[in-house]
């Protein structure tokens, strides 16, 4: 099992040039039963990162270009009257996969962005007062532009904490960007390896496996202090919810399990916190009128927690 995720690390950091660190962040959020919102320029590779990691399943997938003209219908489905038979018929919407990608979730408001809330938090999807589950595994992949870029909104608060990790991807530094072009030169911009890796059972009983690894009481707490210590951060605004810290400990529970570890240490806790906390963040301004970054603000309270 290990090996064949090991195998789609490798396929992900082929297509995606440099994205090392992102591809084992997806990967993780995959074990963890979680979902991602991967943000960057346009041009970088989230789309097509997204996309190879659902292509490497044998699982259902459905794309979503997200579009000021998007309708919660769109994404959730809608119910048609048959007038011969005189009963309504659902017609599913592309929620119903195994994996979603949301792409440039938001270049359409937060009404619409809202449509994802329940299937992300409870797995399920309520349309016309009947509620229908969604197939496990469940997870949705969301891409979004830069904050503040042409035709762009914010995403509320709630939807962000329901991301269990934030995946920031930059332009890869001068060698791989060389090494970029002379890949597509040899195989052609078109090339992607489709052929599936591992299965969706796989991947649900290696959720399960996930989420047996042992994590102690001075673990609990050790997450604890993280958060509450970004709570009362001078340059925070807000609360972290429980929601939060649980995301903290899914994570390293994931991150302990590839590593084959035989239960969770502060050492998992540290490599995973920045990715599921800091797009959680939402900062003050300093005396200054600049804000401050969020994962810089995580590893600062990273580096002054006492580590148990």
């Amino acid at each position: 099992m290990r090996q064949r995720l090991q195998s789609l690390h490798e396929r992900l950091t082929s297509t995606v040039l440099g994205a090392e660190t992102p591809a084992f962040l997806l990967i993780t959020a995959l074990l963890a039963n979680g979902h991602v919102l991967i943000q960057g320029a346009p041009g970088i590779g989230k789309t097509s990162l997204a996309s190879t990691l659902a292509k490497s399943i044998d699982a259902t997938f459905n794309r979503i270009q997200f579009t000021p003209d998007l309708l919660p219908a769109d994404i959730t489905g809608y119910s048609i009257y048959h007038q011969g038979t005189g009963q309504f018929q659902f017609i599913p919407g592309p929620v119903f996969s195994n994996i979603v990608l949301a792409d440039e979730i938001n270049r359409t408001s937060p009404r619409i962005q809202s449509a994802l809330f329940e299937c992300m938090s409870e797995q399920q999807v309520t349309v016309d007062g009947v509620t229908r589950p969604l197939s496990p595994p469940f997870m949705v992949i969301a891409t979004q532009n830069n904050l503040f870029s042409t035709g762009t909104f914010p995403l509320p608060e709630p939807q962000l904490d329901r991301f269990l990790l934030g995946i920031t991807m930059t332009l890869p530094d001068l060698e791989t960007q060389a090494k970029l072009l002379q890949v597509h030169a040899e195989r052609g911009p078109a090339y992607v390896e489709n052929t599936p890796l591992i299965s969706a059972d796989e991947i649900r009983q290696a959720q399960l496996e996930t989420t047996a690894v042992p994590v102690n009481d001075r673990v609990c707490r050790y997450i604890t202090l993280i958060c509450e210590s970004l709570r009362r951060a001078e340059a925070g605004r807000g609360t972290l919810s429980a929601r939060a810290a649980i995301a903290v400990m899914r994570a390293a529970q994931a991150a302990a399990w590839l590593e084959e570890a035989k239960a969770v240490y502060p050492d998992h806790i540290k490599k995973i916190a920045p990715a599921v906390l800091a797009h959680r963040l939402i900062l003050r301004d300093n005396r200054h009128g600049q804000s401050s970054d969020p994962a810089t603000l995580v590893e600062n309270v990273l580096a002054n927690v006492p580590v148990p």
